[in-house]
This record gives C-alpha cells, sequence and structure tokens, in this order.
C-alpha cells in the first residue's frame, strides 16, 4: 500500500509526512512511522520522509529491489486477462511463462510471453529461475499443478483456484475466492436493502 502511494506522489513531490500517508491509506500516523522505524526509514521531523529513498528502502524489504520471475498456470479467460495485467502493468512480478494443456493454447504467446505445455513446467521453470506462480486452473487440476510446480522449485502461489492446496510449510500460498468474495459482496447488498 506505502508503495502504491508513493508511487503516485512520485515526480509530484519530494517528500510526505505520516500524518499525510496517514490519510491517504487510512492507517494511523504511529502506525506508519513504527513500520517505517522497523526498516530503518529514518524522517525529519516536521519535513517527513523522501520519498525517492523511502521507495527504495520498501522494495530491498520487500524483495523488489530486482524484477521477481513468476509464470501463470492456466491460461484459459482468467489466466490470460491475469497474465496480460501482469506483463503490462507490474513492473516488479515479471511473469516469463504461461503453462496450459489445451492444445490450440500451448505454442501460441500472450503479450510476447509463450504458453508451455505443463509438462515442460520442471523445466522451463528451472531455466527461468521462477520462484512465483499465478493459478488459474479448474478445482480438480489445482493440487497437481502446484505439486508439480513446487518439484520445479516455486515456492510461492497466488491461487484462484476456488480449493484448498496442500503444500509443504515452506511454500506460501496465497488463496483468492472470486466466488466467495462475490457473495460476500451479495450479503452487504442484501443486509443493506432490508428495512
Amino acid at each position: 500500500m506505502y508503495l502504491r502511494v508513493l508511487a503516485e506522489l512520485a515526480g509530484r513531490q519530494r517528500e510526505i509526512t505520516s500524518a499525510e500517508l496517514a490519510r491517504r491509506t487510512g492507517y494511523s500516523s504511529e502506525q506508519i512511522r513504527k513500520d517505517f522505524a522497523c526498516f530503518g526509514a529514518l524522517g525529519t521531523r516536521g519535513v517527513g520522509y523522501r520519498i525517492d529513498v523511502l521507495q527504495r528502502q520498501i522494495r530491498s524489504v520487500l524483495g523488489l529491489d530486482r524484477p521477481v520471475p513468476a509464470a501463470v498456470i492456466g491460461a484459459g479467460n482468467l489466466g490470460t486477462a491475469l497474465a496480460r495485467y501482469s506483463i503490462l502493468q507490474d513492473r516488479d512480478i515479471q511473469v516469463l511463462a504461461l503453462f496450459d494443456v489445451d492444445p490450440r493454447r500451448v505454442g501460441t504467446e500472450i503479450e510476447g510471453v509463450a504458453i508451455h505445455h505443463a509438462e515442460e513446467m520442471p523445466s522451463v521453470v528451472r531455466r527461468l529461475g521462477i520462484r512465483i506462480a499465478i493459478v488459474a486452473v479448474p478445482p480438480p487440476a489445482a493440487q497437481g499443478v502446484v505439486d508439480t510446480a513446487v518439484e520445479a522449485g516455486i515456492t510461492a502461489f497466488l491461487n484462484f483456484s476456488p480449493v484448498k492446496i496442500q503444500a509443504a510449510e515452506w511454500v506460501h500460498i496465497q488463496n483468492i475466492d472470486l466466488s466467495l468474495e462475490l457473495q460476500s459482496l451479495a450479503y452487504y447488498v442484501s443486509a443493506r436493502s432490508l428495512p
């Protein structure tokens, strides 16, 4: 969140105070100062933090001081949309490969990035040094592709498949269940319309 706000302000102003960051992020200025103190970001009282220095420090802490190689597993509608967004909009996470089993997709490209057959995952992942994968496959295939990806060296997953994935404790899986989120919104809309 901090990086997003700082990126919006970069080039327009040189410094930012914790109070202004609080207003833009919704966090308290005390929490922001504590967060920044944890990684050595020191502001100047009454002036704030230099935006360029703060961006560099946060990027370093997050491991974004160099591009992070990633892959998208599943090149259907959702996978294609996620790949396009990542390739065109995200300079931190670089999608270097896509994987699918559909012969109509394998061998084609999305925004210049090749779609490989899922069987090629181990060799492509190792060759490109991929450590993150976005999973956008049907639920029955999710566990198998994650197992294959972990064996190939991927240790972090953003899972859009609506199924719980099992993996070793050193593997990080972040689940995004669009159906649950939409159901939550439906409840919110229904509850608001009650008298």
